[in-house]
C-alpha cells in the first residue's frame, strides 16, 4: 500500500477512534453506574437479560443488514448517480429500505413484547419467579429500543456509505450520557434503579436516530415511506435481502451463542451474568477503539476496490488494517492480564460492587481478554467478504463458531462457572479467525498467503515487544500496590494503573522505534504532516 492510502486509513481511523474512545469510556461509565446502583444482584442480572434481548436482535436486524448488505449496495447506487434518473432510483432504494426496516422491526417488537414471559423462561427457572417478573417489566420497557436503534443504524448506513463517519460516531456518546443521567435522576422516583436505566436506554436510542437525521437530509436524501409492495419489490432491497439472507443464519448463530451463554450463566448462580457483562464491557472498550473503528472505515473502500478490481489496493488495505489491530490489541492484552484486578477495582468497585463482585469479574475477564485479538481480527476480516458480496463464507464460519462455543460452554460451565463461558468464547473466536482465512483463500484475487504471512510475522513481533515491555510492570506492580495501599480506591488502584500503563507504553514505543516499526512510522509521519499544515495555515493567518 502506498503511504497516501495508508495515511488515509490511519487518519480516518484515528479521527473516528477519538469519538469512539469517548463513547466507549462513557459506556464504561454507564457500566460503573450500573455497578454502583445494582452490583451483581438479581436486579442487575434482570436488567442484563432484558437489555440483551433487543440488543441481540439489533445486531441481527440493524448492524448485520447495514454493514453486510445495505452499505455495499448503496455504494453501488452512489457511484452510478450521474443522472437525475439514477439519483431517483437511488432515492427509491433508500425509501424502500427505510420502509422495510421500520415495518419489520415494529412488527417484531410488538410480538416480542406480547410474548416476553415465554422468551424469558429460557433464562429463568421456576424458582426465580420474582427476578423473572422484574425482567419482564424491563424487557417491555426496552424492547422498542430495537425500532429506534434500527432506524439509527439505517441513517448510519447512509452516512457511512458516503464516507461520513463523525455524526454516527458521536451518537453513542449521546446514548451513554442519557442512560447515565437517567439513572441518577430517575432512580429515586422508580421502583428500582434498573427501571431508571431502562427508561434511559429507550430515550437514548431515540436520540441516536434523531441526531443523525439532519445530516442525512443535508446530504439530499429524503426519509420517506414507500408502499410495502414497492418496498419488497424494489431491486435494491431485493438485492439487500438476498445478501443478508444467508448471514442471518450465521448472525443468528452468534446471537444464540449469547442466549445460550446467558442461560447457562443465569443457572450458574446469582451475579454470573452481571460479572460476564462487566468483563465484556471492558473488552468492548478496546474493541470499539480499534476493531469496530477500523472495520467501519475500511468497508466502503474495500467495496470500491473490489468493484473496480483493484486487488493490490484491496490486499494492502486489508493487511494494513490487521496490522493496526495487532498493534493495539496485543499490547493491551498483555497489560490487562497483569493489571486486570486493579483495573476492575478502579473502574467498578463501590456501592453494591463489593469484593465478591471484583473476584467474580476478574475470573472471567482473564479468559475474555485472552481472546481480544481474535475477536478484533474477525471484525476486520469479515468486511473483506462483504466487500465482495460474499455473505455465505462468514455465515459458515459463524455457524462453526456457534457450535464450538455452545459445546465448550456447556462442558466448561459446570467445573469453571462463568470462567468456562468466557474461555469458550475465546476458543471459539480463535477457531472463527482460522476459518475466515481458510474461506478467504477461495477468492483467487485476494492474496491470503501474503496477508497471513505479513500480519502473522508482525503479530509475533508485537507479542515479543509486549512481553519485554511487561517485565518492568511485573517488577513495579507489587511495590506500587504496597506504597498506595489503604489510601482509597482512586489512589490505591489508580496510581498503580496509571504509572504502570505509562511505563508499559513508553517501553513499548521505544522498542518499536528501535525496530523501525512501519505502523509507528506512518503514525509519526501523519502527525508531522498535520503539524506542518497547521503551522503553514497559522503563518498565512498571521500574514
Amino acid at each position: 500500500m502506498k503511504n497516501g492510502k495508508s495515511s488515509s486509513l490511519l487518519a480516518k481511523g484515528l479521527s473516528l477512534s477519538v469519538l469512539t474512545l469517548f463513547s466507549r469510556i462513557l459506556g464504561l461509565v454507564r457500566e460503573m453506574t450500573k455497578a454502583r446502583f445494582l452490583g451483581t444482584s438479581a436486579y442487575s442480572d434482570a436488567f442484563g437479560i432484558a437489555f440483551m434481548i433487543p440488543n441481540l436482535f439489533r445486531r441481527l436486524f440493524a448492524e448485520n443488514s447495514i454493514s453486510v448488505a445495505f452499505i455495499p449496495t448503496f455504494r453501488g447506487y452512489i457511484e452510478d448517480c450521474s443522472t437525475e434518473d439514477a439519483k431517483k432510483t437511488a432515492q427509491d432504494f433508500v425509501s424502500a429500505t427505510f420502509t422495510l426496516v421500520t415495518f419489520l422491526t415494529v412488527a417484531f417488537v410488538s410480538v416480542g413484547m406480547i410474548f416476553a414471559p415465554a422468551i424469558l423462561r429460557i433464562f429463568y427457572g421456576t424458582e426465580d419467579a420474582s427476578s423473572m417478573s422484574e425482567a419482564i417489566v424491563l424487557t417491555r420497557i426496552m424492547f422498542p429500543y430495537l425500532v429506534v436503534i434500527s432506524i439509527a443504524a439505517f441513517f448510519q448506513g447512509i452516512l457511512n456509505g458516503m464516507k461520513i463517519f463523525s455524526p454516527s460516531g458521536f451518537t453513542p456518546i449521546l446514548f451513554n450520557s442519557i442512560v447515565i443521567a437517567a439513572t441518577y435522576i430517575l432512580a429515586p422516583h422508580t421502583a428500582n434503579p434498573a427501571r431508571a436505566m431502562a427508561i434511559g436506554v429507550i430515550t437514548g436510542g431515540a436520540v441516536q436516530a434523531l441526531f443523525q437525521l439532519p445530516f442525512v437530509l443535508k446530504n439530499n436524501w429524503k426519509v420517506t415511506f414507500a408502499s410495502l409492495p414497492k418496498a419488497f419489490s424494489n431491486p435494491g432491497t431485493r438485492k439487500v435481502i438476498a445478501l443478508v439472507g444467508p448471514t442471518i443464519i450465521g448472525m443468528a448463530g452468534y446471537q444464540i451463542n449469547d442466549i445460550v451463554s446467558s442461560a447457562l450463566a443465569t443457572r450458574a448462580g446469582e451475579g454470573v451474568v452481571s460479572s460476564l457483562q462487566y468483563s465484556l464491557r471492558l473488552q468492548e472498550l478496546i474493541l470499539g477503539i480499534c476493531a469496530v473503528t477500523i472495520g467501519t472505515v475500511i468497508l466502503p473502500d474495500l467495496t470500491g476496490f473490489a468493484k473496480r478490481a483493484e486487488w493490490n489496493k484491496f490486499n494492502s488495505m486489508l493487511t494494513q488494517a490487521v496490522k493496526i489491530m495487532a498493534l493495539i490489541a496485543i499490547p493491551i492484552t498483555f497489560y490487562s492480564l497483569i493489571m486486570g484486578r486493579d483495573i476492575i477495582t478502579l473502574v467498578f468497585a463501590g456501592g453494591k460492587f463489593d469484593e465478591n463482585s471484583i473476584t467474580m469479574t476478574m475470573g472471567v475477564f482473564s479468559f475474555h481478554i485472552a481472546g481480544l485479538f481474535f475477536i478484533a481480527v474477525n471484525r476486520i476480516v469479515s468486511p473483506a467478504f462483504y466487500a465482495q458480496q460474499d455473505t455465505k463464507s462468514p455465515t459458515i464460519a459463524g455457524l462453526i463458531n456457534f457450535a464450538v462455543n455452545v459445546i465448550l460452554a456447556a462442558v466448561l460451565t459446570g467445573p469453571m462457572g462463568g470462567r468456562g463461558i468466557a474461555l469458550a468464547l475465546t476458543v471459539a473466536s480463535l477457531v472463527n479467525t482460522v476459518m475466515l482465512f481458510v474461506f478467504l483463500k477461495r477468492s483467487p484475487s485476494v492474496d491470503v498467503a501474503g496477508v497471513v504471512k505479513s500480519t502473522l510475522l508482525y503479530s509475533i513481533k508485537i507479542a515479543v515487544l509486549s512481553a519485554v515491555s511487561s517485565v518492568p510492570i511485573l517488577l513495579l506492580r507489587s511495590p506500587l500496590q504496597t506504597l498506595c495501599a489503604g489510601k482509597g480506591r482512586i489512589i490505591s488502584n489508580g496510581i498503580p494503573v496509571v504509572v504502570t500503563a505509562i511505563v508499559f507504553a513508553a517501553v513499548g514505543i521505544a522498542l518499536m522505534a528501535l525496530t523501525k516499526d512501519s505502523i509507528l512510522g506512518l503514525l509519526v509521519a501523519k502527525i508531522r504532516n498535520k503539524t506542518k499544515a497547521a503551522n503553514v495555515n497559522g503563518s498565512k493567518n498571521e500574514n
